[in-house]
């Protein structure tokens, strides 16, 4: 599939028993791209459910978001990449990243941005058909005729980099970026939020179950990165501390800081959705809160921004109920 020049309005989704159903529901509903989460302490693995999602829909775009090299060997990340690109008939795009909250939830820093680009050029080799080095040994793939994509494998692979320097290397290595626009790759960017229901205000009840889960990563990031006095600083932020650190000694925290990660809210999460500044968000362009014309808008000025397309990913207790109101702000054109 060429890569589009237009805006496009995707979904980002976690690996799970309701991912297929989704992936057709996203169809459906006219997204361009499907987005799969990756972190192996987490969810299930992404390429199993890429899998069963490509064989039961036809026109929507696959994506990773993103594939973290340190879960996979670079020869079984290069062979998962094709056959996910043959089951798929070329919809599919392999993005990767350091790994940041998949490697905090088990007591490691994100790997080193100079092993993700070459973990990623290695890939790039091997899915053209070429030799590399692996443990100083020759390797390339030896798929024979018909056991998966014939090589060259033509996977647009993409990076995550958030970061300046990253994101000046990119051209290194991607074909386009998640993270801020670059200056010369097509680039994505991820957004959350939920459209209200006619007459909704944005501060009831449901807007915060719906938001929830991915609003609380504030916390367990301040913690796991800044520590307690971090954390403490936050509205509700002690509570929440001395609740996980009841829980667990200081080496097993690491376990916990993430529980219920972008999906669910945890016991001791639950509290924070009182101290969620929903009317910041409000005007806040990552975060669509609003009715389909206020989230509509803000589509058009992260497009006007120089974002080729734009990642909703949705949480809470109805999934396909945010996908549905969402697709309906797609800007014209």
């Amino acid at each position: 599939m060429p890569e589009s020049s237009t805006f496009e309005l995707s979904c980002g989704l976690p690996p799970g028993p309701d991912f297929a159903d989704l992936a057709v529901l996203a169809e459906e509903l006219g997204y361009a791209r499907v987005w799969i989460f990756d972190s192996a302490p987490l969810w299930e693995d992404p390429f199993a459910h890429l899998a069963l999602a490509a064989v039961r829909t036809s026109r929507i775009g696959l994506g990773t978001a993103v594939l973290i090299p340190s879960q996979r060997a670079v020869m079984t990340m290069a062979s998962g990449i094709a056959t996910i690109a043959r089951l798929s008939a070329g919809r599919f795009r392999a993005c990767f990243g350091t790994g940041y909250t998949a490697r905090m939830t088990i007591g490691q820093p994100p790997m080193p941005l100079d092993g993700l680009f070459d973990y990623v050029a290695s890939i790039r080799r091997l899915l053209a058909g070429e030799t590399i080095l692996l443990d100083g040994k020759a390797a390339r793939m030896l798929h024979g005729p018909g056991l998966t994509a014939q090589r060259p494998v033509n996977v647009p692979l993409w990076l995550s980099v958030l970061g300046p320097r990253g994101n000046r290397r990119a051209g290194e290595v991607a074909d386009g970026t998640i993270g801020p626009p670059h200056p010369t790759l097509p680039t994505a960017t991820m957004v959350t939020g939920t459209v209200l229901d006619p007459g909704e205000n944005s501060d009831s009840a449901r807007v915060r179950e719906a938001v929830g889960p991915w609003q609380v990563v504030r916390w367990h990031t301040a913690y796991a990165v800044g520590g307690p006095a971090a954390v403490d600083a936050l509205p509700g932020g002690r509570q929440w501390r001395e609740a996980l650190e009841g829980l667990a000694p200081a080496d097993r925290r690491h376990l916990l800081t993430f529980e219920g990660h972008v999906t669910h809210l945890s016991e001791r999460d639950r509290p924070l959705l009182d101290h969620l500044d929903l009317d910041a968000m409000v005007g806040d362009l990552t975060s669509m809160i609003g009715d389909a014309a206020a989230v509509r808008q803000k589509l058009a000025r992260l497009a006007e921004a120089g974002f080729r397309e734009v990642m909703y990913q949705p949480s809470g207790p109805d999934i396909a109920r945010e996908l549905r109101t969402f697709a309906q702000t797609r800007p014209a054109g």
